[in-house]
């Protein structure tokens, strides 16, 4: 009876299991697939560029999954299919780059307090390119299962 409580809470204000819903994080977290997400990841102030994190987002109010790119002061760029953050282009290996040849994206700057998301799935993904970026209260939690990197 103990386990169940403490499997009880562990859900309730730990760790919780989503279904991804789009195809906007593949190849890295397909659509159907399951995470299982740390709920007080965010608050810890641990959070670093590439972690995925769970947001609701200001498309549709649905849970959103995708990656942490920049942060606040940084600057950020896709320059013909290219990640570019503070003028230095990321090695991306999870990116299929000839999906998404010939895009461009800014430059833009990140404001304070906020956290600049990215789907892996560039050519089939609404992120902060379309919401804007996104503030870091509005975390919910980062993903522990995959860590999709």
């Amino acid at each position: 009876m103990l386990l169940a409580a403490g499997l009880l809470a562990a859900r309730l204000w730990l760790v919780e299991p989503v279904t991804v819903s789009s195809e906007s994080m593949e190849p890295a977290l397909p659509r159907g697939s399951t995470v299982l997400m740390f709920k007080p990841g965010p608050a810890l102030g641990s959070l670093r560029t590439g972690d995925l994190v769970v947001f609701t987002s200001p498309e549709d109010g649905n849970p959103a999954v995708k990656r942490a790119i920049a942060f606040g002061g940084q600057t950020v760029a896709i320059e013909d299919s290219v990640l570019v953050v503070d003028g230095i282009a990321q090695a991306e290996p999870g990116i299929d780059h000839s999906r998404i040849d010939g895009t461009y994206f800014g430059p833009v700057t990140v404001p304070a307090g906020h956290v600049f998301v990215l789907g892996d799935n560039r050519a089939g993904s609404i992120d902060s390119r379309t919401y804007g970026s996104v503030p870091l209260e509005s975390l919910q939690a980062t993903v522990l299962w995959p860590s999709g990197r």
